[in-house]
This record gives structure tokens, C-alpha cells and sequence, in this order.
């Protein structure tokens, strides 16, 4: 089949990580079609090469006219939308996006013949480890949902156990882990680009005495399509990066932005403590708390994730912190998004 004939649908295009996979695909003059919520903003930064179908993963007559496809066009699926959430309590809507949305981009691969399914899970959908490096569960499918912490993790794992089933009949998918994700681009400023500007405004006056697994999102991107062009099927990949504790990660960005540095790290059973109250809070006056035991839990858990199979298999490779973090703040200083920096001072500077 001639490469004019292929085509990628791409979930969650207008999002951080699905939004970088279309560029890089464009950027190899591939055809690209996107599913974006109707009313997300992002989506303006879009390649105008990509073609924008609007719809929600619940709704199947959304997902039918995304496949829509005349009959020789080979089709390669990469679903990367979910809701991503801190709070760690359960939420219906949450599942059934997470969860039913992937079932329904099954059954549609399924009535469509796509020759390839790639899922974006995630680490926290892996049960972790108390010592050690944690690796993809390799026999041990499916995943262990008794132990995953926090609705957001329960979902993918409970989502990435339908898509290896699915898998073991016949459809050719397969999996990558992501851990966490940083660089620049993140128009829709998710939790790690506000830590980082956080950090840079002097808007943080204490960090948490934990660690992190953050990959840049243009090599996550590259995982990512990697695993559409070579993964095997049946088969899960993690994209991670060395684990990186909060107080280095927060000096390279103060180095890099050339700011203060945090000077105080609370311990992590007090950093719990307080989210709880925060918590507890933020149901009462029904706003956001500040802070979770969830978001705690990520940064005292075991973070420190082995790509070595994504390495071998589909050529995977990271950037350092350092140079992540350089490209992130130059952008978010080009872009206007760090106070007293306006975007026209910024890209003259």
C-alpha cells in the first residue's frame, strides 16, 4: 500500500502530548487527523495540515464520522486523549472517558480494519514497586488494579487491560507507558508547565521532599510514533527518563531562569498531612484544593521507571532535565507566560 493511502487519527490531538505527535508527523509528511472536544482552544495551534474532526469518545456517531476512510487508506491509530485528574477520588466521568472511550476506539478499529492501534497508558497504571526499577508487567497482564492508587492511574490501567485483551484476539496494538511530561508547547498549561512557572515567579515558597519521572514531550511523541511504525503487538513500552528529585529539578529551573531558589522542602508525611486538610476544605467551598494526598503519592512513590526495553526495541531516547527545562522557559519567555517578561520583549531579547 502506497504512503499516500495511510493515514493517522490521532485522539486528543489539541492536548500537550497529541498536539506534539501531529506536529512530528506533519514534519515527515504524513496525513494527520484530529479528534478534539468541541471548544477546546488549543486545538488553534494545531498544524493547519491536520485535518479537525470535533467529537467526544463517548458519543460513537462522532467516532464513526473520525474513521470515515475511503477503503484503500491504510489507518493507524494513536489514542492519547483521557481526562487527567489529581484528585484521587472516583469519578464516573473520568471512567467512562478513560475507560468506555477506549473501548468504544476498539470496536471502532475493529469495524474499520485500522492495521495498527498504538495506547497512550501511563506509569501510574503499572502497580508499583516498593525498591528497585519498575518494569512493564510482562506476564502478569492483566494489570493489578487492586494495586493502583488514584482514580486517574485505576483508569488506564483498567483501560490498558482492555486494550491488551482486545490484543490477545486479533487487533494489532500495543501499549506505551508515558511517565511524566514537560518541554515547551504546553498551551494548555497542564501541572508541571505551572510548577515550572511557579517556581520561576516566586509563587512557590516550599517544594515537597520527593522525586519525579518527567520526559521531555517531543521525545514522548517520537516513543510514541516509534511504536505505531515498530512496536509489536501484544506488547507494552515504557518512555521514562532517570528519576529526578524536586529540590535538583527545582535548582536546574532557577539556574536555567536565572531566579531564586527554593530554600524550604517540607517532609513528605507533612506535605500529606496538610493536602488532606486541603482536601477536606475544598469539598466543603467546592473549589479546587491547592494541593492533594494523590499529587503527594506521585512524588513519594517509587519513580524510578526502566525504558530499557522501549530503548532496544523502538529506538527510544531521552534528553537531559537540563536541556528540557532551557527550550521549556525559553518558550514560555517568547510566549509572554512568565510575569514581568511580555512576549515582545521576549523574542527580542
Amino acid at each position: 500500500m502506497s504512503k499516500t493511502n495511510r493515514m493517522y487519527l490521532v485522539t486528543g490531538a489539541a492536548g500537550f502530548l497529541g498536539s506534539t505527535v501531529c506536529r512530528k508527523l506533519v514534519d515527515r509528511n504524513e496525513k494527520v487527523r484530529a479528534f478534539v472536544l468541541e471548544g477546546d482552544k488549543s486545538a488553534a495551534y494545531l498544524p493547519e495540515e491536520v485535518e479537525i474532526v470535533y467529537g467526544d469518545l463517548c458519543n460513537k456517531d462522532d467516532l464513526k464520522r473520525f474513521f470515515e476512510m475511503p477503503e484503500d487508506t491504510e489507518v493507524i491509530v494513536l489514542h492519547i486523549a483521557s481526562i487527567v485528574t489529581v484528585n484521587p477520588d472516583y469519578s464516573q466521568k473520568v471512567m467512562d472517558v478513560n475507560v468506555g472511550g477506549t473501548e468504544n476506539i476498539i470496536d471502532m478499529c475493529r469495524k474499520h480494519n485500522v492495521s495498527k492501534l498504538v495506547y497512550c497508558s501511563s506509569t501510574g497504571a503499572i502497580p508499583e514497586e516498593e525498591k528497585g526499577p519498575i518494569r512493564e508487567c510482562e506476564g502478569s497482564i492483566p494489570l493489578d488494579t487492586e494495586r493502583i492508587r488514584g482514580c486517574y492511574s485505576l483508569s488506564k490501567a483498567m483501560a490498558t487491560n482492555v486494550v491488551l485483551k482486545a490484543a490477545k484476539e486479533g487487533l494489532n496494538a500495543c501499549v506505551v507507558h508515558p511517565s511524566g511530561i514537560l518541554g515547551p508547547e504546553d498551551f494548555a498549561m497542564g501541572e508541571t508547565t505551572k510548577t515550572l512557572v511557579d517556581i520561576i515567579n516566586g509563587e512557590m515558597p516550599a517544594g515537597i521532599n520527593g522525586s519525579f519521572n518527567l520526559c521531555d514531550v517531543r521525545d514522548l511523541a517520537d516513543g510514541a510514533i516509534r511504536a505505531a511504525d515498530q512496536g509489536k503487538a501484544g506488547e507494552c513500552y515504557i518512555l521514562g527518563n532517570d528519576e529526578v528529585n524536586f529540590r535538583d529539578f527545582a535548582k536546574m529551573v532557577s539556574d536555567e531562569a536565572g531566579v531564586k531558589e527554593i530554600r524550604t522542602f517540607l517532609p513528605v508525611g507533612f506535605a500529606n498531612f496538610i493536602a488532606g486538610i486541603l482536601e477536606r476544605q475544598a469539598k466543603r467551598s467546592g473549589k479546587r484544593p491547592l494541593m492533594t494526598t494523590f499529587s503527594v503519592y506521585n512524588l513519594a512513590r517509587n519513580n524510578d521507571f526502566d525504558s530499557t526495553k522501549a530503548k532496544n526495541e523502538l529506538g527510544y531516547r531521552t534528553r537531559s532535565y537540563r536541556d528540557t527545562i532551557h527550550d521549556e522557559i525559553a518558550w514560555l519567555r517568547e510566549t509572554g507566560r512568565i510575569k514581568g517578561m511580555p512576549a515582545a520583549a521576549a523574542v527580542s531579547s
